[in-house]
């Protein structure tokens, strides 16, 4: 097997995802990696993808990239595939010297716990995000399986804390989520003009939507508000929708949301713009030149885009989520909307676009919470969590923990 990489001769801890593409997982697992390399954690990364083109970005840490499957058949088929391509390359890896595999996704727990089932002396942990609502047996079940098979859990939120009890039986400790300031307070402005003007919104305000058109970014309800504004006063906004790379097929609800847009009044190339994924220099950008976040989900594990944006400085609209709620006050730092009320959401909109007052308070809310929310933070709870796994993870020693209640 044909490998991208660059490893150390004997690191310890290995972060292993899905993907080189970027969701929030994926970001969250460079960044991370990163801010633990800084901190003297020997650390490297093992991804799912074509070794190629690399990760979305540039990586500052060691990392292998393994050849992902091929794309053909079902769902199921290449998550099995995933798994099994997976578990070759981190046998391979733990046989080099790694002693703790912190994964980030169910196909990387499910790999790394084969690995540790198999013999190898090895501490397997994974970070749970969310979890997904898949229409398949099969995929429920691994689903499933990839929540319990882990020596320890982790979790972004204390609402993925309570799920994970209630529903699993699992105990899972909150470790969280992180944001890098100086990048996005750092964009450059030159180029968010640009791109604002890419998307026709010189004279309009301009919204921007994260993610993609899927089921779980609550696509369909944004569009709906966006047609409700229109019958407002002023310029209609324009809706820039970045990102959208998911390992899920969600074209028919994205064609549903398109085929949408001509009744409510609007049109696609003007009113609603699919950028798509963005070279990851421009993110930063992309939040400078928009007037609002509108991020509208439905369900989500943590929601970077709202730290993302915050350190931008762009006031944020999104939804009434427990898991918002636990780091978000409406009014104070966000606009939080009843999900699944475009009536609300368009109205929130509004005010977010008209009112200055209200803009200025919440840069200056997004602004504290970030204060919170740091990688380096970040990286010395999960040292934490790595320490107590192994004992001292620079020893190389291993030790699992039971993470089931009672």
């Amino acid at each position: 097997m044909s490998l991208a990489a660059v490893v150390p001769q004997s690191p310890q801890v290995t972060l292993v995802t899905y993907s080189t593409k970027p969701r929030g997982g994926v970001v969250h697992t460079l960044a991370l990696a990163e801010a633990l390399a800084a901190a003297g954690v020997q650390v490297d990364v093992v991804a799912l993808g074509d070794p190629a083109h690399g990760f979305f970005r540039p990586v500052a840490v060691p990392h292998t990239i393994v050849p992902g499957p091929d794309g053909t058949g079902t769902l199921e088929d290449k998550v099995a595939a995933s798994i099994d391509l997976l578990t070759a390359a981190l046998a391979d890896r733990v046989a080099g010297g790694a002693s703790l595999l912190h994964t980030q996704d169910c196909i990387a727990a499910r790999a790394a716990a084969r690995v540790r089932d198999a013999g190898a002396a090895v501490t397997v942990l994974r970070t749970v995000h969310h979890v997904d609502d898949f229409h398949s047996q099969v995929l429920m079940d691994c689903q499933r399986a990839a929540i319990l098979e882990p020596d320890r859990v982790l979790v972004v939120s204390e609402m993925w804390r309570a799920i994970l009890a209630a529903d699993y039986g699992v105990a899972a400790e909150v470790v969280t989520n992180g944001v890098d300031r100086e990048r996005f307070a750092g964009a450059d402005r030159d180029r968010a003009r640009a791109l604002r003007r890419s998307v026709g919104a010189e004279e309009r305000p301009l919204l921007l939507g994260v993610g993609g058109i899927e089921p779980r970014k609550g696509s369909e309800h944004l569009v709906r508000a966006l047609a409700l504004l229109r019958t407002r006063s002023g310029p209609p906004p324009v809706l820039a929708v970045i990102g959208g790379h998911s390992f899920q097929d969600h074209r028919a609800y994205r064609e549903g949301v398109l085929a949408s847009l001509a009744p409510l009044g609007l049109e696609l190339g003007s009113d609603v713009v699919l950028v798509g994924t963005v070279e990851d220099v421009d993110v930063p950008s992309w939040y400078a030149a928009a007037d609002l976040l509108a991020f509208p989900s439905v369900k989500e594990g943590f929601g970077l885009a709202v730290l993302e944006a915050m350190a931008a400085g762009l006031p944020v609209v999104t939804s009434d989520l427990p898991v918002f709620r636990e780091y978000l006050q409406d009014g104070r730092d966000a606009l939080l909307v009843p999900v699944g009320e475009p009536e609300r959401l368009a109205a929130a909109l509004h005010r977010g676009l008209t009112d200055d007052a209200l803009r200025a308070r919440l840069r200056r809310g997004g602004a504290a919470v970030v204060d919170r929310f740091t990688w380096q933070r970040s990286a010395q709870q999960h040292r934490d969590v790595y320490e107590r796994c192994s004992g001292s993870f620079l020893s190389g020693g291993s030790l699992s923990y039971p993470t089931r209640l009672g």
